[in-house]
């Protein structure tokens, strides 16, 4: 808006002076009201040319594979800024070491916070690392989205509004198994194998709450091993030796892979369904050998860029060129990098929906608010959406079958939001 001060002067040279100067002053203030209608907005860790974010990453202890995702989306961002950012401005991803140790957590989840000052902590992996700063985190109102763990935990906006997800929950995965065996093996000996947490927790509680009141007389043995454990081969002996014909394994990769290779060990070919967080081929199936692994089961909510019948996919294809042109080193069939692919594009299109109000609370109003999307590398069939009501970005994956060189889907894909049917 432009205003004259010539023009006011001549209007006024009747009016009383005092009243010439209030009206001199309301024309400015009106004047200057206008541009700041359109100001932009920023919170901590914003400015004209930068986005800085933050993360803790196990680059070492046991859960390092997952510590792939930090790099992937170290590189995704790289390209990011090369073709120009997020709306002229740059992601800083500040990724760190925290060991999978939670005391480790909190103390670089605070050194960001309050040191670095980011906008928000986006994608850090694990259900212990995150359950120690979560109370932190919305005590402050620090966005901390698109965390790497399917707990059920983090789809609750009522007591932790600031904490959401990017990862199918676990409770889902579980239940979906359940329906499976109960369609195609209602008699199963069930053995549960399960990590001493609340991921594994509520895998199992997904199970039983799928069997019903079969898991009563399915389920033969639970067992469970702690992330400090060496081995889990006692486990493995001990299930076998319930007489269980079908396993469940919720394990990490490091413990999955373990547990494959000692069943195949043993001689024991159970019916072997392995939780999502244990598919990655590269991370899991190769190091516990391709024999042991062949015949696995799995629930899916990602392609295996792999898989030759995604090769001439579009999405698959820019992945690949990702990988040679941004991340050399990353390998194709490891499912960490696939999940920090996705975790990074997610990200990038959220701060792209922030437009010009880059505030804390207007990122956490599009991370919750994600209108049904289908981001590269889902199968066919899957989407990604929020709602404030429900932070669970996952409602649909699908069962599949190791062939010993890829998963091979079976049957159509399981939805468990009754919302949208």
């Amino acid at each position: 808006m432009s205003i004259s001060f010539a023009s006011i002067s001549l209007a006024s040279a009747r009016i009383h002076p005092t009243r010439t100067v209030l009206l001199a002053a309301g024309l400015l203030a009106l004047a200057a009201a206008q541009p700041a209608l359109a100001q932009k907005q920023y919170g901590p860790g914003v400015t004209d040319t930068e986005i800085k974010i933050g993360q803790t990453m196990p680059y070492s202890g046991p859960a390092s594979a997952y510590g792939i995702q930090g790099h992937v989306q170290t590189a995704y961002y790289a390209m990011i800024n090369a073709k120009g950012g997020v709306n002229g401005r740059k992601i800083n991803l500040i990724s760190l070491d925290d060991a999978y140790s939670p005391p480790k957590t909190v103390e670089q989840t605070r050194k960001l916070v309050e040191q670095d000052e980011v906008l928000a902590i986006v994608g850090t992996v694990g259900t212990p690392t995150n359950s120690a700063t979560q109370k932190y985190l919305n005590g402050k109102k620090v966005p901390q989205i698109f965390i790497s763990t399917g707990a059920a935990k983090w789809d609750d906006p009522k007591t932790f509004p600031w904490t959401t997800q990017l990862y199918p929950p676990y409770q889902m995965e579980g239940m979906i198994f359940a329906k499976y065996l109960l369609k195609n093996k209602p008699d199963a000996k069930l053995g549960v194998f399960s990590q001493n947490d609340d991921a594994g927790k509520d895998y199992v509680k997904g199970l039983k709450e799928g069997l019903g009141d079969k898991a009563k007389t399915m389920i033969v043995k639970e067992v469970t091993y702690e992330v400090t454990d060496p081995t889990v081969d006692s486990q493995i002996v001990a299930l076998k030796a319930s007489g269980a014909d079908t396993l469940f394994t919720m394990a990490t990769p490091k413990f999955g892979a373990q547990a494959i290779r000692k069943v195949h060990e043993l001689n024991w070919k159970p019916l072997n369904f392995v939780v999502s967080v244990a598919s990655s081929i590269k991370g899991v199936l190769e190091p516990a050998g391709s024999e042991a692994s062949t015949g696995l089961l799995t629930a899916l909510a990602m392609k295996t860029p792999t898989d030759p019948r995604f090769e001439n996919d579009a999405d698959v294809k820019e992945f690949k060129e990702f990988l040679a042109k941004w991340f050399p080193k990353g390998d194709i069939a490891d499912g960490s990098v696939v999940i920090g692919y996705i975790s990074a594009y997610m990200t990038t299109k959220t701060l792209e929906a922030c437009g010009d109000n880059l505030t804390r609370d207007n990122l956490l109003k599009q991370a919750t608010n994600i209108k049904p999307t289908t981001a590269p590398l889902l199968l066919p069939g899957i989407t990604i959406s929020t709602r404030p009501d429900r932070y669970a970005p996952y409602t649909q994956m699908q069962i599949a079958r190791f062939d010993g060189k890829s998963w091979v889907p079976e049957g159509e894909v399981f939805n468990t939001d009754t919302a949208s049917r």
